[in-house]
Order: C-alpha cells, then structure tokens, then sequence
C-alpha cells in the first residue's frame, strides 16, 4: 500500500511506531507509545476516554514530521494523570507515552 507511511522514531532508549495514511482528502497520522498514543482529527477523543487510553490530540498536520512540531491541542483523562496538558510540545508528551 503506497500511502501508508511507517516509521520507528527513538525516544531515549525506546523507540516508538508513527503511521501516516492518506484517506480521502487529508492524512491520518497516529503515533503510538506503550503507554499512550497521538492521534490526529480524524480520530475520537470522545472514545479514547470512554475506552481508558491515554490520547493525545493534536491538529492541522498531515504526516509525521509536522505532528512532532506541534503541541498538543486536547487530551484524555488518563493522558492528563500521566502528565500531559493542552499547549505542551508534542516531542515532550512523546516523552511520556513512551
């Protein structure tokens, strides 16, 4: 499948997953820790909390590269308990989840 991209980013001495996808007109973009992951839009933070996950939401990126560029736009409840908070870098709560 060549639209979806994967990579394995090095966070200390663990490394993590990142997939992007492109769907219809925009990228799905998810990065996955072991205790927690990134999601883009598309995704549902409403589900996140109902399933117990730690979430972290972020907005107006379309691959991997932009997502560690940004901040963090919403987040779950037991995202929130590991520490991470609205406004805080992504390479930070990465740091967390990992």
């Amino acid at each position: 499948m060549a639209n979806l991209i994967h990579k394995r980013i090095k966070i200390g001495k663990k490394y993590i997953d990142a997939v992007s996808m492109k769907l219809m007109s925009k990228n799905l973009v998810l990065i996955k820790g072991d205790k927690g992951y990134i999601m883009c839009g598309y995704l549902n933070l409403s589900a996140a909390n109902k399933f117990g996950d730690a979430a972290i939401k972020i907005v107006g990126v379309s691959s991997v590269e932009e997502a560690l560029k940004t901040k963090v736009f919403a987040c779950s409840r037991a995202a929130k308990r590991l520490g991470v908070h609205k406004g805080q870098p992504v390479k930070e709560a990465i740091k967390i989840i990992a």
